[in-house]
């Protein structure tokens, strides 16, 4: 659905984006990640036909953006990360304008506003001025403009940016239904936002694209974590010798508990094949087993070591 090819945007001599490269498919939900200044902005307005690239090639629903402008935005809708609103107008009267902007049918319009209304959770403020809303309400006015004429492709900057608590779990629950009839890429500093809705993340560092992985595969490592209370000389040699075992790491006491079992990474290529290997060993021994599962990485963790500056790990 999305096609993107060595995209790079230049100013002057800085890079703001640098030969960036990947592909959304048709349902997906994105979330692209950066610190403040890596590109994500860049990129979407670059995506939506706003800015043009220096560089590079962009394709929605196989249509080259740069031949065909019109024809890829109106297959877009769009939330920008400060939603430019007219306070003066009521919120169906900015809808509707919206709609004739989008080219919706003037037969059409009504029932796309209400529909756009109803799934924003606006019927409370639909003739309220916009001046007099709060920024959480502002902010659905602004999803509810980029969905009213039913685009393929959805591109979102912070779109929980200013909601509460029960609001964001809202938005969660309208983008996972918003992705059973388009593709959604969403830009985010929030990483919760990212884990709790996103099928796959891409994370910009310096105007590169630093990692592409699907969030399902970034969960989960090759390595085995194994707590036992044994001093380490002794309980490494054990482990070591298991067939399966590439390296033992000792990781240490678990965190606030200084003078509990020491946790070792088993690096391996088959965690649940070495994982009854392991118990029947430790068991054999007659040594107390405190815990034995597969390592779990979170997108926090994982994200710093990316704009570390360290090598992105294989998935």
């Amino acid at each position: 659905m999305i096609e993107v090819h060595k995209l790079t945007r230049s100013y002057g001599d800085l890079k703001a984006v640098d030969g960036v490269s990947f592909e959304v498919g048709r349902g997906e939900i994105v979330g692209l990640l950066g610190h403040n200044g890596a590109g994500k902005t860049t990129i979407m307005k670059m995506l939506t036909g706003f800015l043009e690239p220096s560089a590079g090639e962009i394709r929605i629903d196989r249509l080259d953006i740069g031949a065909q402008r019109r024809a890829v935005q109106r297959r877009i809708g769009y939330l920008p990360e400060n939603c430019p609103l007219y306070p003066e107008m009521t919120v169906i009267d900015y809808l509707d304008y919206q709609a004739a902007l989008h080219g919706v049918a003037a037969s059409r319009r009504p029932a796309s506003i209400r529909e756009a209304i109803a799934r924003t959770e606006l019927e409370a403020k639909a003739t309220d001025p916009i001046a007099t809303l709060s920024r959480g309400y502002r902010q659905r006015v602004g999803v509810a403009q980029a969905i009213l004429h039913h685009p393929a492709v959805l591109i979102l900057d912070e779109p929980t940016n200013g909601l509460d608590p029960s609001q964001i779990e809202h938005m969660r629950i309208l983008i996972r239904n918003l992705a059973e009839t388009a593709t959604l890429m969403i830009s985010t500093h929030i990483l919760q936002e990212v884990e709790a809705v996103c099928d796959r993340v891409l994370i910009l560092r310096a105007g590169h694209l630093a990692l592409d992985a699907r969030l399902a595969e970034l969960r989960t490592t090759g390595r085995l974590l194994v707590s036992l209370d044994r001093a380490a000389a002794e309980a490494e040699g054990l482990l070591r010798g298991l067939h399966g075992v590439a390296a033992c790491t000792l990781l240490g006491p678990a965190k606030g508990d200084a003078h509990g079992p020491l946790r070792y990474a088993l690096d391996t290529a088959d965690p649940e094949g070495l994982a009854p290997r392991v118990a029947s060993t430790v068991v054999a021994q007659g040594w107390p087993l405190y815990g034995l599962q597969r390592e779990k990485r979170d997108l926090q963790g994982l994200f710093h070591e990316v704009n570390a500056g360290r090598e992105a790990p294989h998935v």
